[in-house]
């Protein structure tokens, strides 16, 4: 008997449904794949500019770091150079025949200029340039030479005088009044160049030696500058207040019948007759017009009327009154 078998099995019938939702599967894999890859790329495409932005940045502030060391070394150069020629410059020469650096170039705050072409320097030496309160005046008056010399404002006095000599316009001449009970030249007896520095030595010298004492006859110096010749063309005065002394017979003059001082009857001179000494002394000895007349005014305890006086006499001249703060010169 022949019997024929078949050794395999018929195949099983293939279940699509199956594979196409394991298909489905795999696409939606792969475009969530391909969405990160995507998102992956963009940002990686962003860190690569960053990297290339910051890159030239840092390359731009490399440049301008390296700029700006080449410029602070060529003005550490430069500042190398300008050391060494400072220290190989010879000594600066001034110009001025002395030299002040007392108050320095003031002439902006105080409006005072010195200029004109003979120029008398005015220079109050009574006793009561010493002091600013009469109680100390009156306690140098009886002290030795040497406190009154030391007296703060008779220092002063002497730095003002200083203060204006180093400022003679240089093609001018000069000539330094002192003025007390009595006048006297200070120095050269006759004008002096501003350039000469010998007769500003000079004058210096003699009024380092000068006293402070007795009254204030503003009328002799007055007297003594009209007396120069050819005449002044510039007063400068300096001096605390109004006078307490004159030349003139006051006696047969009316308005000093009361002002026993002036007649000889007092020691004491009151602040009207002061007044009106004054008004006499400008009326009787003052410069011509064209003349003009500044005044520095130091202050002085009790007398009031002097600054106003003044003022009248320098503005009607063109000049200036001023009255300084202690700290000056």
């Amino acid at each position: 008997m022949l019997i024929l078998l078949k050794h395999q099995p018929e195949p099983a019938p293939i279940d699509t449904d199956i594979l196409k939702s394991d298909l489905l599967r795999l696409q939606q894999m792969e475009q969530e794949l391909q969405s990160t890859l995507s998102v992956v790329r963009i940002q990686e495409a962003a860190l690569k500019k960053s990297i290339n932005s910051e890159g030239a940045d840092n390359q731009r502030i490399a440049e301008q770091i390296s700029e700006l060391t080449k410029i602070a070394e060529a003005q550490q150069a430069q500042l190398q150079s300008l050391k060494t020629e400072i220290e190989n410059a010879p000594p600066a020469q001034k110009e001025d025949v002395i030299q002040s650096d007392k108050g320095q170039e003031e002439n902006y705050l105080l409006g005072l200029k010195v200029e004109g072409k003979r120029i008398v320097l005015l220079v109050d030496m009574s006793a009561s340039m010493t002091d600013e309160k009469l109680i100390d005046i009156i306690v140098r008056k009886s002290g030795s030479d040497g406190d009154k010399k030391k007296g703060p404002k008779w220092l002063r006095t002497k730095r003002i005088v200083e203060w204006l000599l180093a400022r003679l316009p240089k093609d001018s001449e000069a000539v330094v009044i002192g003025f007390s009970d009595k006048s006297e030249k200070i120095g050269p007896q006759n004008w002096f160049s501003a350039t000469n520095p010998a007769a500003i030595t000079q004058v210096m010298s003699s009024l380092n030696g000068l006293i402070p004492t007795a009254s204030t006859n503003l009328q002799q110096g007055l007297k003594t500058a009209a007396s120069l010749s050819p005449a002044a063309t510039n007063y400068y005065v300096v001096t605390d207040g109004l006078p307490t002394a004159g030349t003139s017979n006051y006696a047969s003059l009316n308005p000093f019948s009361s002002c026993n001082s002036l007649l000889g009857k007092a020691n004491k001179i009151s602040g009207e007759c002061r007044v009106k000494l004054f008004r006499q002394t400008i009326n009787e000895t003052a410069p011509k017009s064209g003349q003009p007349v500044n005044v520095i005014l130091l202050p002085l305890e009790g007398d009031p009327l002097a600054a106003p006086e003044y003022w009248d006499w320098t503005y009607s001249t063109g000049g200036l009154l001023i009255s300084p703060a202690e700290s000056w010169p």
